[in-house]
């Protein structure tokens, strides 16, 4: 599956960690940065694939899980320590659940926001892997 875990640099400090997140630790030019927040344990994040963006998922608090898939397998990947991202290249469809009370994810993305790279219907997802192969 084209997905990575991504070592983020930190620099301990007894009084608290710093993590560093520069141009060298993500492997695109950053074009947009969000964050998820006050979720639900019961709701489910995501539900889409993209076909050029890519992005790296980060638990800053909390834990929650990502389900991947790429049309043949499926992977489920807890996120959990802020100095470990989740690089998940396009064409891999994905969906967050299993939300800690008080888990932020901030997803740190190559493209700006364009709705004519998500396909949020899983057949089309399919479709489009089969085709693009």
């Amino acid at each position: 599956m084209n997905i990575e875990i991504i070592d983020i640099p930190k620099v301990k400090n007894n009084k608290g960690n710093i993590a560093v997140i520069e141009n060298d630790v993500v492997p695109f030019e950053i074009k947009r940065v969000y964050y998820l927040y006050d979720v639900p344990s019961t709701a489910r994040r995501g539900g889409h694939a993209h076909k050029n963006l890519r992005q790296l998922l980060i638990a800053l608090s909390g834990s929650f899980d990502v389900v991947l898939k790429d049309g043949n397998n499926k992977q489920t990947i807890t996120l959990n320590k802020p100095d470990k991202g989740l690089l998940i290249n396009k064409g891999i469809w994905r969906e967050l659940e299993n939300f800690s009370s008080g888990a932020v994810c901030m997803v740190i993305a190559s493209e700006v926001y364009n709705e004519e790279d998500y396909i949020r219907s899983y057949s089309e997802f399919t479709e489009y892997i089969k085709i693009n192969k």
